[in-house]
This record gives C-alpha cells, structure tokens and sequence, in this order.
C-alpha cells in the first residue's frame, strides 16, 4: 500500500510537471508571436526608408523649383525696356529652319552695336517661335534651335552669355492666324526682350 503522503508527492510532482509543461508552452506561444511581429515590424521599417527617400527626392525637386521661380521672379523684377521682333522681311526663317540668313545676322549686328551704345547693364530674353506645322515636340525644339542660334551669334558679337537667356514657346504664342503662308511666315519669329 502506498503511504498518503507518498500520493500528495506524486501528485504534486505530477501537477508541478503539468504547470512547468503549460509555462514552456506559453514561452514557446510568446515566442512565435514576438518572431511575427518582428517580421512585421522589419517590413514597416522597409517602407518607412523607401517613403523617406521617396520625401528627400520630393524635397530637392521642390527646392530646385523653388530656385527657379526665384530667379524668375528676380527677373521679373527688372524693368522693361523694349522688345525687338526679328520675323520680317530681313528676318524670315525658312519652314522647319533655324539658321540665321545674312538679313538676319544684320539685324542681330545692329541690335548688338544698339546694347554696346547703351553701355547698360541689361538682360536680354531670346524667344523662339514656329509656325503650327509640325509636332508639337518638334516646333518646341525647332523655337529652341532658334533662339539658341541667336543667342550664340549675339554673344560672339559682345553681348555675355550670363546676360542672355533662352526660351521657346514653339507654336504657343502665335503672332498671326496659322491659316495662310503669311500667316505662318509671321510666326516663325524671334522675339528679343530687353530688361534692365
């Protein structure tokens, strides 16, 4: 026969092993779910750098924008002068052309020599436009070549660099209905303003 004391000692060894097997059954529980959400928290992590660089890009975007429409702004500020048109007779392009005519290299000389008497510090916007031929793609980069070609003959004849700039505005800014051949004759123009 067994002892009443030796069946309280089985079965409290008995129960001390249940309740040590149920505590190693939560730590192994606590366990997965600590291993789950570590795993989502690394993928929150992961997001949260994407969308920060994702920010810093925005960021550096908007900064240079910002630059920008400063520096327009401080243009802005100067003072009309005057403009110049360069698309008559003495300043016709050729359809889908660039190039400056010898009419137009005389104008352009004079406008120059006009800067140098001034002797003024002025700002000068070289504005290209074309005709409504064409893509629109491709009038912006034909008003561009325009105005860059202009650009360039004037700074080898005096005028900085620093103080011209360029723009094209392709076939946005008609000076005339694209209907007729003068119509179009007379949009394919450079227009240059003067700022001080």
């Amino acid at each position: 026969m067994i002892h009443p004391t030796s069946k309280v000692m089985i079965a409290g060894a008995a129960l001390l092993g249940v309740v040590s097997l149920g505590g190693c059954a939560t730590k192994g529980f606590v366990r997965e779910e600590v291993a789950v959400v570590g795993a989502r928290t690394d993928a929150v992590s992961g997001r949260v750098d994407t969308i920060q660089t994702q920010v810093a890009a925005v960021e550096g975007t908007a900064r240079d924008a910002l630059d920008r429409a400063t520096a327009a702004g401080k243009l802005a500020e100067g003072k009309f002068l005057y403009s110049e048109v360069l698309s008559d007779d003495s300043m016709k392009f050729g359809v889908s052309k660039a190039a400056l005519s010898p009419e137009t290299e005389a104008r352009l000389d004079a406008f120059a020599e006009k800067l140098k008497t001034d002797n003024r510090n002025v700002y000068v916007e070289v504005q290209g436009h074309t005709d409504a031929t064409g893509s629109k793609d491709a009038n912006y980069r034909l008003g561009q070549e325009r105005a860059e070609n202009v650009r360039r003959y004037l700074n080898q004849h005096g005028v900085p660099l620093n103080r011209i700039s360029t723009i094209s505005y392709g076939a946005e800014s008609p000076a005339a209905p694209n209907k007729d051949r003068a119509g179009r004759q007379a949009n394919r123009r450079v227009v240059l303003i003067v700022l001080s």
